[in-house]
């Protein structure tokens, strides 16, 4: 396993640029996911570290080794991609073991090594299949015994569960964190679910627009996003985010629709008087009887063991989490508790987050 660091590194297609100046350290033996929408950046990312992408400009180094210059097959580095990119017509074995093949590796030595990864992840009674004869979920993992047998530095993988049914996903996010957990390989995880990212990663990455958001554990994403934009992409639902204005002098907290709630200044001693963004989680708001923020309900969404009220406070949408067992009319309004500690600010014109009292 080695360290990966990339520093003010940049992607241009001609004059439109991609990656803008990207600083990221990967300690050896970490698991980090990159995480964000469609276009944000993140395959590219992963595929400059593979070096299937030229980098513009900036420096990427894996272990001791700057490698910008190095070809994928110098870089220590083994990717797995979204659309398995197996031969058809070679059987499991066969492509599980093709790189030491091409790399002149004793057939006796070769066949000792498909055998201890098939092992490893459950293909051994399929080694003599092709992959039209597999499933979704085996011919993945047929492509991750392809990486693993190199024994990388680093594990790239390229969103690739995308392709997946939802319980297939489960079960191979399952398969990737023991691999990890058994292996200790340096594993880097590009994906836009952010189910995946909270459930695989030591750290997360949130890019957006070819710049990264956020990095930190799952824990920090989603209990203390950086940005409005972190706060409304991780979670599901996201963070509620309504404008409103601090008025220190009466204490309040005072809503776009005339509606004020008690500030708790002690908590917030250097929030700024005027215009801010108030976020929530659905989960944190609870139901009262009076004193709240009148939320008016539109419609809910049943999830089983709890409901989601969707509503809007003024014009603004709010979300608000309830158990599965409670019920409230659609179109009854209902008062929310926001507790103090359960309340994230952000900057109203770059969006970034007002850090509480430590």
């Amino acid at each position: 396993m080695a360290a990966v660091t990339l520093k003010s590194v940049k992607k241009n297609y001609g004059t439109t640029t991609v990656v803008h100046g990207v600083d990221l350290h990967i300690e050896a033996g970490e698991f980090v996911v990159i995480l964000g929408p469609s276009g944000c950046g993140k395959s590219t990312l992963l595929r400059m570290i593979a070096g299937l992408e030229a980098i513009t400009d900036g420096e990427i180094s894996i272990g001791d080794k700057i490698v910008n210059e190095l070809e994928p097959r110098e870089r220590g580095c083994a990717m797995v991609f979204q659309n398995y990119a197996l031969y058809p017509h070679m059987t499991v074995s066969e492509n599980i073991g093709y790189a030491l093949k091409v790399a002149g590796l004793a057939k006796a030595d070769r066949m000792a090594r498909i055998s201890a990864v098939a092992n490893m992840l459950g293909l051994a009674d399929f080694l003599d299949r092709k992959p039209m004869q597999l499933s979704g979920g085996q011919r993945q993992r047929v492509a991750m015994g392809r990486a693993m047998i190199r024994e990388p530095d680093v594990f790239l993988y390229d969103e690739p569960l995308s392709n997946l049914d939802a319980r297939l996903r489960v079960a191979m996010r399952i398969e990737i964190r023991k691999l990890h957990q058994r292996l200790g390989t340096t594993s880097l995880f590009v994906t836009h679910d952010q189910v995946e990212a909270m459930t695989l990663a030591d750290r997360i990455v949130v890019m957006n627009k070819g710049q990264i958001e956020q990095v930190g554990s799952p824990d920090d994403v989603y209990h203390r996003p950086a940005s409005t934009y972190v706060a409304g992409f991780v979670g599901s639902p996201g963070l509620n985010l309504l404008s409103v204005i601090i008025d220190r002098a009466s204490q309040q907290i005072r809503f776009k629709d005339g509606q004020a709630i008690a500030l708790d200044s002690t908590h917030w001693p250097h929030l700024p008087e005027g215009p801010v963004t108030l976020g929530f989680r659905a989960e944190q708001a609870a139901i009262v009887s009076e004193g709240g923020l009148t939320i008016s309900p539109h419609f809910s969404e049943a999830l089983g063991p709890s409901r989601l009220l969707h509503g809007t406070v003024g014009a603004e949408q709010a979300v608000i989490s309830i158990g599965g067992t409670q019920h409230y009319a659609d179109d009854a309004p209902l008062q929310a508790e926001i507790p103090s500690n359960a309340m994230h600010f952000f900057d109203p014109v770059n969006g970034r987050r007002i850090l509480p009292l430590p």
